[in-house]
């Protein structure tokens, strides 16, 4: 991410709107542009994720590796990749949000920029 920005996009085709957007369910996942699957949402959190927030808890803002909660579900190279920072949201409309990225080091824009976009 150092060199280049990360733009996220989670696109919705649910045309209700009695729920709020960020209450969605199933998401098209685009990354700059292309789009790589779909994400679900989900009610509760596993066990690993648990762990590793719990492991996280004193962390206020970083990125760094850590290794795989669980033997049985290594990654390819056993250990899990973490970031962790403040984000900005600006909410455009009901079918729309963003969360940007705040950088400590003042540099000038988000490195990391997340979309929330309902299809109308």
């Amino acid at each position: 991410m150092a060199s280049d920005i990360v733009r996220i996009a989670l696109e919705s085709e649910t045309k209700t709107h009695k729920k709020k957007l960020l209450e969605e369910f199933v998401w098209a996942v685009y990354c700059n542009g292309r789009k790589v699957g779909y994400c679900i949402r989900r009610k509760q959190m596993s066990d690993d994720e648990l762990h590793v927030m719990q492991l996280l808890r004193g962390v206020s803002m970083g990125a760094g590796v850590l290794p795989c909660p669980n033997n049985e579900k290594e990654s390819a190279d056993g250990e899990l990749t973490y970031i962790r920072a403040r984000f900005e949201r600006v909410v455009g409309s009901r079918d729309s949000e963003a969360l940007y990225m705040i950088n400590p080091d003042g540099a000038a824009g988000p490195e990391l920029s997340i979309f929330f976009a309902r299809a109308r």
